[in-house]
């Protein structure tokens, strides 16, 4: 297509992360932010490709993926939404071929924009906060100098362009789920042992809380999202397209407002959508009895809590706006219904003593909740936190974000949360898990189930093999042999 109007033959959009544990559960969800940008892309790109480097085996290889941009790639563009793996990371995009132009974005590129520059000398262009429109406006060619919510190169310094002004979420066209390379299912050593695939639907965006220690409400420029929700009709129409049995929300809160959150229920009830639904919620959501029972029969399984501390004086703090008190009359209602929850607690908090933060699986377990995740705190850029850790003798906060005092250094946080999951994670609470999934929220079908069965001795088989190769169960056995003469 010599005579071709398009500034781009071919666009790689790529998922850079290559997580190296075989079940992990952050490998089951696509990376619905980056296919929304190449969704956007389409038709202004002779070829768009997307690519997750946690589900390519061949070209999660740096020789094998700089072939492949080689065979015709001219633009890359890479999706930096967390702070881990970024050496990895910057020694992947140093790789591209010269003459290829390198754009990136995602939530940890907008916030980290000078460092990335300065680190990462191969990058060209930082698109800053949502790029949807960005992109569009990239590959038609326009100069980079009118491009909103742009940083790039320029003789040899750093141009920042204005913010992009937040787009109304209705115009933005939802993922084309064709663009993927692979299938999203529950995997176990690398073996499929359900065909149960998973999927992600965003149904707004933005979140009307001011939590202290959260900015995900805000983009990494600082700018708050109001919440955006899509249409109703918009929603349940993407919901009916897809082909997985399982669909996160991805919405920072998918029950922000209520009366909508029921008016989709209703939607998918009356259209008879069967699928299996996990979401985020507030504490909140248990004060709405009817919406619960409807969730309930719309199919909705897992609902992810943000409760973060078991202390009055850290929850305000927080600005959470409720106390420990609510949390356990929360629970008491949210027992009733046919529902997995999991918790997210946070340790490590400001002026939190050790006694307090081991405090938190004991709590755990009096309110009922199934299972917990456990961080330890983290202070963004833009995060209202920011200003009080920095002005508390003692508490320092990394480059990266990760807070720690003189009392309490990273050593220290490591060894308590491993004594919290300890705590909490004990082989009756294993089976407490397997057993509601099954029986009372019914997750698993009995033939997903009869199915994982079959597949016990393969997968025993798979974790041996594994370990094995990783040279692990090999010195188990010299060190157990060297210690039992």
């Amino acid at each position: 297509m010599e005579n071709s109007p398009l500034k781009y033959k071919h666009a790689l959009f790529l998922n850079p992360y290559v997580d190296c544990n075989a079940n992990s559960t952050m490998k089951l969800f696509p990376p619905v932010g980056l296919e929304y940008v190449a969704t956007a892309a389409k038709g202004l790109a002779e070829k768009v490709t997307l690519l997750d480097l946690r589900h390519e085996e061949e070209l999660s290889r740096p020789d094998k993926l700089m072939d492949f941009i080689r065979s015709g790639v001219d633009i890359v563009c890479v999706a930096i939404g967390w702070d881990r793996q970024l050496k990895e990371i910057y020694a992947l995009i140093s790789l591209i071929p010269a003459g290829v132009r390198v754009v990136v974005g995602g939530y940890t590129a907008t916030e980290k924009v000078e460092e990335l520059f300065r680190d990462c000398p191969r990058i060209d262009i930082i698109v800053r906060g949502e790029g949807e429109e960005t992109i569009k406006e990239i590959l038609i060619g326009m100069p980079l100098e009118n491009i909103l919510g742009l940083s790039y190169r320029k003789n040899g310094a750093v141009v920042h362009n204005a913010n992009r002004p937040l787009p109304g979420v209705d115009a933005i066209a939802f993922p084309d789920r064709a663009l993927r390379h692979n299938k999203y299912y529950l995997m176990l050593n690398g073996i499929d042992v359900m065909n149960l695939k998973f999927d992600a639907v965003l149904s707004a965006r933005g979140c009307p809380h001011n939590c202290k220690f959260c900015t995900f409400s805000l983009n990494p420029l600082g700018q708050k999202r109001n919440y955006a929700p899509r249409s109703n009709q918009s929603v349940v129409d993407e919901l009916e397209g897809l082909e997985a049995k399982v669909v996160l929300f991805s919405d920072d809160n998918f029950f922000a407002n209520p009366g909508r959150a029921e008016e989709i229920c209703d939607l998918l009830i009356a259209r008879k959508i069967k699928k299996r639904f996990i979401a985020q919620a507030r504490l909140e959501v248990a004060r709405y009895p009817r919406l619960l029972e409807k969730m309930v029969k719309a199919g909705f399984k897992v609902l992810l809590i943000g409760i973060e501390s078991p202390h009055d004086r850290i929850l305000a703090q927080m600005n959470k706006g409720f106390t420990s008190a609510t949390v356990r009359q929360a629970f008491s209602v949210l027992k009733k219904y046919p529902i997995y929850y999991h918790g997210y607690f946070i340790y490590g908090n400001i002026g939190e003593t050790e006694e307090e933060m081991l405090y938190i699986s004991q709590f755990a377990k009096e309110i009922g909740v199934d299972s917990i995740t456990l961080n330890k705190l983290r202070i963004e850029k833009f995060s209202p936190l920011k200003a009080l850790a920095e002005n508390t003798p003692g508490y320092h906060v990394t480059e990266s974000g990760a807070l720690y005092s003189d009392e309490f250094p990273h050593s220290r946080l490591k060894k308590i949360g491993r004594k919290l999951r300890f705590s909490f994670y004990t082989p009756s609470r294993f089976m407490k898990m397997l057993g509601k999934n099954i029986f009372v929220v019914r997750f698993f079908t009995v033939r997903e189930v009869a199915q994982l069965i079959i597949m016990f001795p393969r997968l025993i088989a798979s974790a041996i093999n594994r370990e094995i190769q990783r040279g692990r169960l090999a010195d188990s056995l010299k060190r157990t042999f060297v210690s039992n003469t």
